[in-house]
């Protein structure tokens, strides 16, 4: 099973002992910074304290922290667990899809953590899923019941959840094997010069800010990245495009969009803002009412395989009302046209 696949996560753990060698982007850099970067579930201060208690080593010889790195040589670690604690049980309200035995599809709204991690251990969607639902699957682990695939925080939308670890082993070789569809919808800031395009490009780490990932070819966390994108309306500065990515990789659309020049609105680690206000949008008018605070980004529909019946099966998610609203006032003050 492919983490990045099927979790969406750049950061799998590692449990044992693991051996490492230094290629030429980790020449440079700082022992701790390096392995930071490959175990990014552990934190900086996690990994220093296993390096200074002598569980790190260096051809053959211990490090501290510090230490630079050469090309070639080879480290020697034994990574920390972990600790994983199942979800507190909280009655959350949840915008219910589809449900029976072995799954469970939700709309996740804004805002919205899929599971606890540093940070938010409460107000998870694992922890709404854990008071609703008898049972969860425990492929995940106790931290993530149910969990095949996630969505960012502030990504609306849908999310399917199995209910016993047959749906989940299934769904996850879906996933893993690519037969899934997953469509996204995306008002972006920026107009494509092309109607309809394929983004082929590989993402990896982000070199120095940990919370992102990068356009990034050689290094040992890159895979690749493939994204079709369509204009579905025009407008003077934005654009509404639907999304559908062929792989699963962390930040993949916002990335990719990026990239291509035109991110999505309102996202703070790629497009350098986090929020719009009507003012922003209606040229001459001073109006500092926020109208998105969150990155315009909505999973509409997901299409797979039900892991019992065999039949296909298809969720989808209505647009929520803040992008709604965003399209309205765009529609009204930015001129909108169709693609072609």
């Amino acid at each position: 099973m492919a983490a990045d696949e099927v979790l969406d996560a750049p950061d799998e753990l590692l449990e044992g002992p693991v051996e490492l060698t230094v290629d030429a982007a980790g020449v440079g850099q700082r022992l701790d910074a390096f392995l930071a970067e490959r175990f990014a579930r552990h934190s900086r201060v996690q990994l220093r304290r296993v390096i200074g208690a002598g569980g790190v080593v260096v051809d053959g010889e211990q490090r501290k922290a510090a230490y630079r790195l050469r090309l070639g040589e080879r480290i020697a670690i034994v990574v920390p667990e972990v600790p994983r604690q199942a979800p507190k049980s909280e009655a959350i309200p949840l915008d219910i899809l589809y449900e029976d035995d072995w799954l469970i599809a939700v709309n996740k709204p804004p805002g919205m953590v899929v599971h606890p991690a540093r940070g938010h251990w409460h107000g998870t969607l694992a922890s709404a899923l854990a008071h609703h639902c008898d049972q969860l699957s425990t492929v995940g682990g106790p931290a993530r019941p149910g969990i095949v695939h996630r969505l960012d925080r502030d990504t609306s939308g849908v999310i399917v959840v199995a209910k016993n670890d047959r749906a989940h082993l299934d769904l996850a070789s879906q996933f893993e094997r690519r037969t899934t569809e997953k469509e996204y919808l995306a008002i972006i800031l920026g107009t494509p010069d092309r109607d309809r395009d394929i983004v082929t490009q590989p993402i990896g780490i982000h070199p120095y800010q940990r919370e992102k990932m990068a356009i990034r070819a050689g290094h040992s966390t890159t895979r690749q990245a493939e994204t079709f994108y369509e204009v579905q309306q025009r407008f003077r500065g934005f654009a509404l495009i639907l999304a559908r990515p062929k792989t699963g990789r962390t930040h993949q659309i916002r990335l990719h969009l990026a990239h291509v020049g035109c991110p999505v609105l309102c996202d703070r680690l790629y497009g350098g803002r986090a929020q719009i206000t009507l003012g922003e949008i209606i040229s001459g008018r001073e109006d500092d009412r926020v109208l998105l605070d969150r990155q315009a980004l909505h999973a509409r529909r997901i299409k797979l395989v039900h892991p019992q019946t065999r039949q296909e099966i298809e969720f989808a998610a209505p647009l929520p009302a803040d992008m709604t609203q965003v399209l309205r006032v765009l529609d009204q003050h930015r001129g909108l046209t169709h693609a072609s």
